[in-house]
């Protein structure tokens, strides 16, 4: 078992990693198009970040533009925002095949790797995790989602072909996230939640399976992340071989938690817009507590939000986050299971 994750079963206390850049880069002056670009500021707001808050593990951009831009699309670079791809770069079995595999210097990937090289450098005290596409979700940015959910069907042979294409880049983009020395890497594969378990399987778990087979061991670990499944293809998820899951708000956690096996680590699910931007602290606060008490029992399951936080949550609303961690850890130590959890936790005289 990967080193960080055994830490985590032995904790007596729950941890946290949520997946937070966007505020490290508005806490040390930048927009979020100088961060997505240069290595250096995207390392400088994860730093931040480290410095600032207890988070158990930290965690790179999830721009789910990168490698995209590797394979030729065109990109929207929003000042504040997180970019887009801009329109489709293939769209028949002629151009599939004549696609090429990037190297690791196209587009932005050399800031990326940068981002992540500084932070293992610099930041020793926690696990440094980065982040890329999954290889479905690459492919639909590549191929267009809505066409692609067509082509699964009517070109399914075109789109397996397709897969294997991003495939190859993610698993050379991700041997060199692990040979710079990240602990692990988010696979962020939300477009799989679009599809049924059965699809799911054919179409996102084998390929990530491939990349797990190949990459993860006690030094490296791969969390899947999907943020777009309801609950219809956990079991696909469970199948990746992935050492941990992270789960979307978009699905119940307790019921996601009694699909997966006790021996995965998963992860999740505070709404990072409805809740981390949009509440108040205090409605931060109670949604925390709420879902540590309903996850109490399960020593597999690490508190996080359920994708990146995006731009422009407050600094009260993150404290929020992490008091209500403190609260219910100082319950469980001072084992107050009253089946409420007090307003305030206070340790005895």
């Amino acid at each position: 078992m990967n080193q960080w994750i055994n830490d985590i079963f032995q904790n007596s206390k729950r941890v946290a990693v949520p997946v937070m850049t966007h505020p490290g880069i508005e806490l040390t002056g930048h927009r979020v198009i100088e961060a997505v670009t240069d290595g250096r500021v995207h390392y400088e707001a994860i730093k931040y970040l480290a410095d600032h808050y207890p988070s158990f593990a930290t965690s790179t951009i999830m721009d789910l533009t990168v490698e995209a831009e590797a394979f030729g699309c065109q990109i929207n670079f929003p000042e504040d925002e997180v970019p887009s791809v801009v329109g489709r770069l293939v769209s028949d079995a002629d151009s599939v095949a004549a696609l090429q595999v990037p190297d690791l210097q196209a587009g932005r990937v050399p800031e990326y790797l940068k981002a992540v090289r500084l932070a293992v450098e610099h930041i020793t005290d926690r696990p440094v995790l980065a982040g890329c596409i999954g290889p479905f979700s690459l492919a639909g940015r590549l191929y267009d989602m809505s066409e692609i959910m067509v082509a699964i069907y009517t070109d399914p042979e075109v789109i397996l072909q397709l897969l294997d294409k991003c495939t190859a880049f993610i698993l050379k983009y991700c041997a060199e996230l692990k040979r710079l020395g990240a602990s692990g890497v988010f696979i962020a594969e939300p477009a799989a939640g679009l599809l049924s378990n059965e699809d799911c399987m054919a179409y996102s778990t084998v390929f990530i399976r491939q990349i797990v087979q190949i990459l993860q061991d006690d030094d490296f670990a791969v969390i899947l992340h999907n943020c777009g499944n309801t609950g219809q293809c956990t079991q696909a998820m469970v199948e990746s071989g992935a050492a941990a899951l992270h789960f979307g708000n978009a699905i119940d956690m307790v019921s996601a938690l009694q699909e997966c096996p006790s021996s995965l680590l998963v992860m999740g699910n505070i709404d990072p817009v409805g809740i981390m931007k949009q509440a108040s602290p205090e409605v931060v606060r109670k949604e925390t507590l709420a879902l540590l008490e309903a996850t109490a029992s399960c020593r597999n399951f690490v508190l996080s939000t359920g994708c990146d936080v995006p731009p422009q949550v407050s600094q009260e609303n993150i404290a929020a986050f992490f008091q209500a961690l403190d609260e219910f850890n100082l319950c469980m130590v001072y084992n107050l299971n009253t089946g409420e959890i007090p307003d305030q936790a206070q340790a005895p005289d």
